[in-house]
């Protein structure tokens, strides 16, 4: 087992509960995280899989710094990230990406894909000019898998999968060691999916990354994942290898997930017809 590139310890997230706001005044925290011990070994994709609602959303965009723990540990190689102030943790956010679920609003309708791209580039000094900037995001789009020709279109001019394909890119830019992909193939057909599962897979290996999977596919996370972290309710109610874990669910709640959703044996490399 490869030692852990984030650990989690005792981790709470609380969140305002604009639900229960009154009138005057700040809205109620209400409890999303609660308590979970996790630890996420370098180099390996770990799932986090629940129902809607599970908090597993939560806990990834808080491993990304998107959202503060308000207790508990978050370790990154060792160093407590979680109560790092903005400036401190700035250099660290290179090292640490996610992929959004709905790429239609993570990209922004006004950028080219070029602009995109640069972006990232740009605010980190990366490339000493706009031309250097422009031949790398040339690049990206050529690792995930699309022409250099697109990057003066907008991302309304490509299809969901590409545009799936250019957040991975845009996750890639900055050359990240860890990377949170949230929901990344949910809304796309079939074969879209097996084409963006396959290159996650590969460009895993090429630039060994660990990466954090959140999804409510099973059948997604047997094929892509070495472990498996079960939410429910805010903590994680089974965790472990997982082909242990669905060939031998030891919670309720585990047994429960997988009796409803269809799960017929799938072979090893059935990603592969989507390429």
């Amino acid at each position: 087992m490869s030692a852990a590139l984030v650990s989690l310890k005792g981790l709470r997230v609380s969140l305002p509960n604009r639900a229960a706001k009154p009138m005057f005044g700040p809205a109620p925290l209400l409890e999303i995280v609660r308590g979970i011990d996790l630890d996420i070994p370098r180099g390996q994709a770990l799932a986090l899989v629940g129902e809607s609602g599970s908090g597993k959303t939560t806990i990834g965009r808080t491993l990304v710094g998107l959202i503060r723990p308000t207790a508990g540990d978050l370790l990154y190689d060792g160093v407590d990230i979680g109560r790092m102030d903005e400036v401190a943790f700035r250099p660290l956010r290179a090292k640490i990406q996610m992929i959004f679920q709905d790429p239609q609003s993570s990209l922004n309708p006004r950028l080219t894909l070029a602009s995109t791209l640069a972006r990232p580039l740009e605010a980190f000094g990366r490339f000493d000019s706009a031309a250097g900037r422009r031949k790398r995001a040339g690049e990206l789009l050529e690792i995930v898998g699309l022409p250099a020709t697109f990057l003066d279109r907008y991302p309304h001019e490509v299809s969901g999968g590409q545009r799936q394909r250019i957040g991975i890119a845009r996750a890639l830019a900055l050359e990240p060691e860890f990377i949170v992909a949230d929901e990344i193939v949910s809304g796309l057909d079939v074969s879209t999916q097996a084409q963006i599962l396959l290159l996650l897979r590969q460009l895993r290996a090429e630039f060994n990354l660990t990466l954090v999977f959140i999804s409510h596919d099973l059948s997604v996370v047997r094929v892509l994942c070495d472990q498996v972290a079960v939410v429910s309710g805010g903590e994680i109610v089974e965790k472990g290898e997982t082909a242990a874990v669905f060939a031998s669910p030891q919670h309720p709640y585990t047994r429960e997930l997988l009796d409803s959703v269809p799960l017929p044996d799938v072979e090893a490399g059935w990603i592969m017809a989507g390429a």
